[in-house]
């Protein structure tokens, strides 16, 4: 079956005149492998889904990583975002516009490093399918800075129902807060953190 993929002196170009645009080849997903000397040599692409690179390197080039670029007259690559990396950072700042408005002013010029380790934590949490807690009463997990502690505060807020309402009770209600703030934890220390309890909540710093 014809994949609408050739392969031509080891790289790989869609058929249809897909690859070169304007003169230039087209942005896409590429496979390269790393080369004894610490260069890397272009095997196939570009792929306009990850996916179909993935297959391609399974089925041609098990070693092979993928890359998201164009091709350079050099034969290089310039990696560029994939639509997917767009997604996953609009995704992740929307995620960070949760924050309350004023958790910024505890933090002094001299805190930029615990700036930088919420927008860490928040990405972890994201990329293990947590969201973070916002106005609606829906949930999610609650960060709070704390320079004097050295590190994050992080906690989890059940929804409204069983929060505030208990439509459940007051024993369920402290069962999955117990369960979901050491989810919390688990999820941050398997990422690199480390994490201390606080009560019932965790405080999260970065290792090192």
């Amino acid at each position: 079956m014809n994949s609408g993929v050739v392969f031509v002196s080891g790289i790989g170009a869609r058929s249809g005149g897909e690859v070169l645009v304007g003169g230039g080849v087209r942005q896409g997903w590429w496979l390269v492998v790393d080369e004894e000397d610490g260069s890397e040599r272009v095997v196939a692409g570009p792929f306009a889904e990850r996916a179909e690179a993935g297959w391609a390197a399974g089925a041609r080039e098990p070693a092979a990583r993928l890359v998201h670029g164009s091709r350079r007259a050099d034969g290089g690559l310039t990696r560029r975002p994939s639509p997917q990396d767009g997604a996953w950072l609009a995704h992740l700042g929307e995620q960070l516009d949760r924050l309350p408005e004023d958790w910024d002013t505890v933090l002094s010029d001299d805190d930029a490093a615990l700036g930088t380790l919420v927008v860490e934590v928040t990405a972890a949490l994201c990329e293990a399918g947590l969201a973070l807690h916002d106005a609606t009463g829906t949930g999610g997990a609650v960060l709070l800075p704390e320079p004097a502690l050295g590190g994050i505060v992080v906690s989890w807020l059940q929804h409204d129902r069983m929060g505030v309402d208990q439509v459940h009770g007051d024993i369920a209600h402290a069962l999955v807060q117990q369960a979901m703030n050491q989810a919390l934890a688990d999820v941050l220390a398997l990422r690199g953190f480390a994490v201390d309890p606080l009560g019932g909540a965790h405080v999260v710093r970065r290792i090192g």
